[in-house]
């Protein structure tokens, strides 16, 4: 089993400190390597390593063929590519997903950007699109200050249920830690019914 763990809070530190959604990621990541030895994992730190945007530098390097592409161009690309590598040898991926301003946060946003390319991660046929990336189990640790779970209010499921369904990621599980800013007893009860969801799911 091959495990990726992505952790896309601005405060997502090797080792999780001052970052909820990345210290809940490493408990259900430890989880599976208990259950699984054998698993390697590899952890792309998107706080540590900040993945580049979406810019009109990077279109015109994909969108230009790799044996025509500028020294530059072709450094750009690569980025991309070994985000989408690693994605594509992973059976499990585990995502640190904080809420920020009732969204994903913009180091998530660029990895997405990054894994979705046409004819790669996704195409499109006579019947419509199909997702490449199949196969795979997705954990979603969400992290949120106030209460959003099933209201109109919770953009980060419906997009991220979209976007991972779209490149062929349909089995995802959301483990929510919500109210971390409502006090001290919500933050506690908050984290402790995240990680009751997790060891339910490692069961």
């Amino acid at each position: 089993m091959n495990i990726l763990q992505v952790n896309s809070s601005a405060r997502s530190y090797a080792n999780g400190e001052g970052s909820q959604s990345t210290r809940l990621a490493n408990e259900l990541v430890a989880g599976l390597l208990a259950k699984n030895p054998a698993a390697a994992l590899t952890v792309r730190d998107l706080a540590q390593k900040p993945h580049p945007v979406l810019d009109e530098a990077a279109l015109g390097a994909l969108f230009t063929p790799a044996d025509a592409r500028t020294a530059e161009q072709a450094a750009r690309a690569a980025l991309d590519d070994a985000l989408i590598a690693e994605l594509k040898a992973a059976d499990v991926v585990v995502l640190g997903v904080p809420m920020y301003n009732f969204g994903i946060s913009s180091q998530l946003k660029n990895w997405i950007d990054a894994i979705a390319r046409a004819k790669v991660t996704f195409e499109y046929t006579a019947t419509g699109p199909r997702g490449l990336l199949t196969g795979k189990k997705v954990y979603a640790v969400l992290t949120r200050g106030g209460l959003y779970r099933g209201t109109t209010n919770d953009s980060q499921v419906p997009y991220l249920r979209t976007v991972l369904g779209f490149l062929g990621m349909t089995d995802v599980e959301f483990i929510y830690a919500e109210g971390l800013n409502m006090g001290p007893d919500a933050a506690t009860a908050a984290i402790a019914s995240a990680r009751g969801e997790i060891e339910a799911l490692l069961a």
